[in-house]
């Protein structure tokens, strides 16, 4: 099976993050015999690997290794099959899943004291997490967090908070 950039099959598989990274590792012999089974899409070869060890009874080390993984990852892709389906073999977005520093108990200390004080501006804000709770912050940060906190409000209510910033 030739990979060529223009595969629109690829193209989907990547934009949906099933492309497997390594398909050459896909050495089992029955789901490369088959027209359905493709060694480039990461969901149908773990579903596979799993049936395999399920319904045809193959030992787990020797499917793993036949569908290039290691035992361990087996238990894991079991595991994430059984709890959330087909779907949960997906793999998951790479990078951070949420804030570091400015958690959302960060933030609410941040929104109270931009209550009380609207002429705060995004420097003060970053000293007054450092004095409180004891990690540096860019006031940057501190703005895009806030923008992204008040998304949802109206445009109107945006304006005042980056006019106010904008006078560091």
């Amino acid at each position: 099976m030739v990979v060529t950039a223009s595969d629109p099959k690829v193209a989907a598989l990547e934009a949906s993050r099933a492309l497997n990274p390594h398909p050459e590792k896909v050495t089992d012999e029955v789901f490369l015999a088959s027209p359905f089974c493709d060694p480039r899409d990461v969901v149908q070869v773990k579903y596979e690997m799993v049936r395999r060890v399920r319904v045809d009874k193959v030992p787990v080390a020797r499917a793993a290794r036949a569908f290039g993984y290691c035992r361990q990852a087996f238990y894991e892709i079991a595991a994430a099959l059984d709890a959330g389906g087909p779907g949960a073999l997906v793999p998951g977005k790479p990078g951070p899943k949420g804030p570091v520093k400015l958690t959302a108990p960060v933030m609410d200390r941040i929104d109270a004291w931009l209550a009380a004080d609207e002429a705060l501006t995004s420097k003060d804000i970053a000293g007054k997490v450092a004095e409180e709770f004891g990690f540096t912050v860019h006031p940057r940060s501190i703005e895009r967090a806030l923008a992204r906190r008040r998304e949802p409000d109206s445009a109107g209510e945006d304006a005042p908070i980056s006019r106010r910033r904008s006078g560091r």
